[in-house]
């Protein structure tokens, strides 16, 4: 079976497949965005920011992960991870901790950047996240990663399928780009949004496709 990937807004994303679904970082009712109430096995929150943490907005008996480790929950595997950035550059590492989760839906790989602010290098790229099937991935600024910021992580990385999350849209407060300065930067005009991505290994791309999903809004 396929896992669906839906977009639940700002960097919230309901993963499932037949075994399990997972919500990433729910946020609060202050972004101004209307948080579809869905249920979830797994809720992961990469940092403790209200637009980011709103674990009371998803139903079920669900566990929560908010670090870094290495957890198994209904048959999906999780692996949580700081990346920090490069002392020898002595980049700056500030605001609140980030944790970059990777999800093992039996052999496809989902990664989830929460609000990755640096660019990461090659020897972090290699040891901590490996092959990423389907990137889920903050474009918009503000205190995550920026347009080229983000276009330089896919070109390290080189998932399959990219995801961007963490822009601009309408209502909502957040300060951030629109999601366009990210297509200018991987070299697209219009992406035309779906609603749902049901992606398994063997209908992956062999070159890098950008994927965008439109906002769920509307309870099922």
């Amino acid at each position: 079976m396929p896992v669906e990937i839906t977009w639940l807004g700002h960097s919230c994303f309901r993963l499932r497949d037949r075994a399990a679904t997972v919500v990433t970082d729910p946020y609060g009712k202050d972004l101004g965005l209307n948080l579809v109430r869905v249920r979830a096995d797994i809720v992961t929150v990469s940092h403790d920011a209200e637009d980011h943490n709103y674990v009371k907005g998803v139903k079920g008996d669900f566990r929560v992960l908010t670090g870094p480790g290495e957890y198994e929950v209904s048959s999906v595997f999780v692996t949580g991870l700081e990346l920090r950035g490069d002392r020898k550059k002595k980049e700056a590492v500030s605001g609140p901790r980030n944790t970059v989760f990777l999800f093992e839906f039996e052999d496809l790989t989902i990664c989830h950047l929460g609000d990755l602010s640096i660019v990461p290098t090659q020897a972090q790229v290699e040891e901590a996240l490996g092959e990423v099937d389907v990137l889920l991935i903050p474009v918009g600024g503000g205190e995550s990663l920026n347009a080229s910021q983000a276009s330089e992580v896919v070109s390290l990385l080189e998932p399959h399928i990219v995801i961007p999350m963490h822009y601009h849209v309408p209502d909502s407060t957040a300060t951030l780009d629109p999601v366009g300065k990210f297509l200018k930067e991987m070299g697209l005009d219009k992406v035309p949004p779906q609603e749902v991505l049901k992606v398994s290994r063997g209908g992956l791309p062999d070159e890098t496709q950008i994927v965008l999903l439109e906002l769920k809004s509307k309870e099922e």
